[in-house]
């Protein structure tokens, strides 16, 4: 059921403006006993999910009693990033969700079906994985915030992804990551409807139709003033919703480039990138765009690790980002990649293949680390020297020697294509 819906790529919807829909469709639902709000981590900062959620906070009071951020694998947050992000919500009212052992199957995708959807690459069962609170009878509400955006794995983030990823174990995870790799990034990246959206789909309609889920959905994007506003807010509890947000998500996230990149610089937050497990995402939303023999630049200046798990990190660290051909080799010979499907589906996703080159400038890793993964190593400060971020625009540059460059501030917040790459 859709209990809301509105957006447009000239919208803007602010505060106050958002706090009296969110009300409204509060209104709607009727009292509440207990309240579950399962907003995203701080590597989703730009949603407006942490806003939004205060303000379930100030309507809902003690009802809300837990706020359970969906880290999916990520590291959990710490009490300045709650802070920051979640303003005046109590701390004592946030929960940690531990992807390896606070989780329950639910259900079970068949092998037949993840075969089906794959077109013939897999034949795995999928398990239905989520946080044991999400089963909490008490819970009369559970409301899952965050934003529709394109994304890597499942096409476009949020939606039951934010349930079974988010809040998911490590295998359902892990394999669903890997459908999402084995079908082909470059095939579902901007599209509502994918193989991995479908075996959620199942998992929705045959495991947990029975929990009082809502879902909020934001489309952001930045207005002429390169401030970031809400273009767009989605309540409902159905496929329709996800599909109207993804609508306007692809209207004002996705940015069809008129000639292939031949040189991309990439900006990296401090205050959100710090592994290539997220800062990879300056390799995927800008693969499609890039010209054979490209150069992308990344600039990382907290680039501290590979991945934010240990184990992760030392998959990276050992196999690196060698390619689809490698990497599917190994899983078939290596124990340790097939326990560990997510892994090798990022090092699938961060590998260009050999089709264009990425140099990484990070802050806290060595050449060495850099090279022994198989990308570039880039020094940071004198490439940062040339191509300063305060003094560039996103889009086209042209540098005082006459080189043209293409910046993008972050890559979190679109996709970017060439009509060559994407139909």
């Amino acid at each position: 059921m859709l209990y809301y819906s509105r957006g447009s790529k000239n919208d803007n919807i602010g505060p106050e403006e958002l706090r009296k829909i969110l009300y409204e469709v509060f209104k709607r639902l009727g009292p509440k006993k207990r309240v579950l709000a399962l907003p995203p981590d701080f590597t989703r900062f730009h949603s407006f999910a942490g806003q939004i959620t205060e303000m379930v906070w100030d309507y809902y009071g003690k009802t809300l009693t837990d706020v359970m951020p969906a880290l999916g694998t990520h590291v959990p947050m710490t009490e300045k990033e709650i802070k920051t992000m979640f303003g005046n919500i109590p701390l004592e009212l946030f929960r940690v969700h531990d992807w390896r052992n606070d989780v329950v199957t639910v259900g079970e995708v068949p092998a037949s079906y993840v075969h089906e959807v794959s077109e013939g690459k897999l034949n795995y069962a999928w398990p239905a994985q989520v946080n044991k609170l999400l089963l909490d009878p008490e819970f009369d509400l559970i409301l899952s915030v965050g934003q529709v955006v394109p994304h890597e794995v499942v096409g476009m983030a949020n939606y039951n992804k934010n349930i079974f990823v988010g809040t998911g174990g490590s295998e359902g995870i892990n394999k669903s990551h890997y459908i999402g790799a084995t079908y082909g990034m470059e095939r579902l990246m901007g599209r509502a409807d994918s193989p991995v959206r479908k075996v959620l789909e199942y998992a929705s309609k045959n495991f947990t139709a029975h929990l009082p889920l809502i879902y909020i959905q934001t489309v952001v994007s930045k207005n002429e003033e390169g401030n970031l506003v809400i273009r767009g807010i989605f309540i409902g509890d159905d496929f329709e919703c996800f599909q109207k947000a993804s609508d306007l998500s692809m209207e004002v996230n996705f940015l069809m480039v008129e000639k292939p990149i031949r040189k991309c610089v990439v900006w990296l937050d401090p205050s959100e990138f710090k592994s290539t497990w997220l800062g990879n995402k300056s390799i995927y939303r800008t693969r499609m765009a890039l010209a054979d023999g490209a150069e992308l630049i990344v600039l990382a200046p907290a680039l501290k690790e590979f991945g934010e798990d240990k184990t992760i990190d030392g998959l990276i660290r050992k196999y690196g980002y060698a390619g689809t051909p490698a990497i599917l080799k190994a899983v078939e010979e290596n124990e340790d990649l097939r326990d560990n499907l997510g892994a090798p589906s990022h090092l699938i996703h961060g590998s260009s293949e050999g089709r264009f080159t990425i140099t990484y400038c990070p802050g806290h890793l060595s050449r060495e680390e850099i090279e022994s993964v198989y990308f570039n190593y880039g020094d940071l400060q004198e490439m940062m020297k040339r191509y300063n971020p305060e003094e560039l625009k996103d889009g086209i540059n042209i540098m005082p020697d006459g080189e043209e460059i293409f910046y993008i501030s972050n890559p979190a917040l679109g996709l970017w294509a060439h009509k060559d790459r994407f139909n």
